[in-house]
């Protein structure tokens, strides 16, 4: 055998013994062991690498992470045994292990934050929502002559979608007190100043009111509207904080589709009358409603990609459970069984069955964290699936708050996405990650 032909065959054999221990215990626990972590305090966890060896541990923070029960800096660990981390308050603590003393084998970054948990919600609850301003949602034409029509607006170029704040340097957010600045504009026949929101840039534009000879009135062609009103899933009540998250998704005008950009607004307990059942391509409805004069629960202090979140001082009222529950970090969601929490009939929050199918690993906010499909044959016949005001949701799984009921699949609503926990409590205010973390630029803005 020649010389190439047997570092070839040494090859080969390397090769072979490298793929082999990648089938093994250590192999596998070694690549599967963290080198990030994050507990709640006072939380337990066990990381194994099954290893026949002792190493040293080092803990730069004892105060804050112990590990084996030791509040020592540094001591000896038989590595064939499981590692038990025990939280003991916020902060953050490194844990290092090293072969022989001296030979770095990992390094584990531990973030601990204080306990948190949440009434999960399931209730239907009615948004009553004010825009930070006058939405623009359309453009209409205005007779100045018999044979001639024109739209101020359009000529102005306002756009659908754009955000009045001021006229003439007035903050306004209320449709009815347009009327009496643009006839004045109009019988002194000077142009407004608009104070425009445009794509997160502040504009200013001047329009000149026309005068309606059908209407008698000075008009300026454009369909305006100041505020939104539906009804959605209330998810989680945070009762040390004093703050929910509903809905699991954005309020957008409906013509314009554009978010609703909060000025105020609050949310009512609201009553199920109907359920319109999911069919494929067709995903249905909960019809519900709620009166003008209905008590508010809590205000609306922010409208996101993850729903709508404020103040709620009180427990809501209808809650299937009263009991706080902890939630789960989004690295904690497993594909398996789970349950939803909502309403079909009246103000009943019932349990449902679901499936977690897909869980995304997700580092930054972003809606789809995982893909749930609806496998309780009671819900199933009344509902057909997922249907519209089923968004927001809380999903529970293993006892702990872990996400929301975001979208549903059009082709298939049994099945639809859901979002982690973590991001609509973030939105609430609540951090469950360093707050030293920078997210990307691209990110920030969304």
């Amino acid at each position: 055998m020649s010389s190439n032909q047997r570092k070839r065959l040494i090859g080969l054999l390397l090769v072979l013994f490298v793929c082999l221990g990648t089938f093994t215990t250590p192999f596998r626990s070694f690549a599967s062991f963290p080198e990030e972590l994050r507990l709640f305090t006072g939380q337990q966890t066990r990381l194994q690498l099954v290893m026949p060896v002792s190493a040293q541990v080092t803990v730069n923070h004892p105060e804050v992470l112990k590990v084996n029960g030791s509040a020592e800096h540094s001591f000896q660990v038989d590595l064939h045994q499981p590692i038990s981390l025990e939280s003991y308050k916020a902060g953050q603590a490194e844990m290092r292990l090293k072969l022989f003393g001296a030979i770095p084998l990992k390094t584990v970054k531990v973030n601990v934050v204080p306990d948190l948990k949440v009434i999960p919600g399931g209730q239907t609850i009615g948004v009553k929502l004010k825009s930070a301003g006058i939405m623009v949602v359309g453009h209409h034409l205005v007779a100045i002559a018999e044979d001639k029509k024109t739209s101020p607006g359009e000529e102005a170029k306002v756009q659908l979608g754009d955000l009045i704040l001021k006229m003439n340097g007035k903050p306004i957010n209320d449709v009815s007190k347009v009327a009496d600045m643009v006839k004045a504009a109009g019988e002194s026949k000077t142009p407004i100043t608009l104070t425009i929101l445009r794509n997160n840039e502040t504009i200013e534009i001047q329009i000149t009111p026309a005068y309606d000879t059908v209407d008698k009135a000075y008009r300026l062609g454009l369909y305006i509207r100041d505020s939104a009103a539906g009804v959605g899933t209330l998810t989680f009540y945070a009762p040390d904080q004093g703050v929910y998250g509903a809905l699991g998704h954005v309020i957008t005008d409906m013509d314009t589709q554009t978010p609703i950009m909060v000025g105020d607004g609050e949310i009512v307990h609201s009553n199920v009358t109907s359920i319109s059942k999911s069919q494929n391509g067709e995903p249905g409805e909960k019809r519900a409603q709620f009166s003008k004069e209905s008590k508010a629960i809590g205000n609306i202090e922010k409208n996101t990609q993850f729903g709508i979140f404020g103040k709620m001082f009180n427990a809501p009222e209808h809650s299937l459970i009263n009991k706080a529950l902890p939630v789960a970090f989004a690295e904690d969601v497993k594909e398996g069984p789970a349950q939803i929490y909502t309403v079909v009939n009246g103000q009943k929050v019932e349990k449902f069955d679901i499936e977690v199918v897909h869980v995304a690993k997700q580092e930054y906010p972003a809606t789809k964290g995982m893909v749930i499909k609806i496998t309780d044959p009671r819900l199933l016949e009344k509902t057909g699936g997922i249907v519209q005001g089923m968004s927001g949701s809380p999903i529970i799984q293993n006892g702990k708050v872990i996400g929301a009921v975001t979208h549903v699949f059009v082709n298939d609503p049994t099945s639809g996405y859901g979002c982690f926990i973590e991001w609509m409590l973030q939105d609430a205010g609540i951090m469950l990650r360093p707050t030293e973390m920078e997210q990307p630029e691209e990110l920030k803005a969304s």
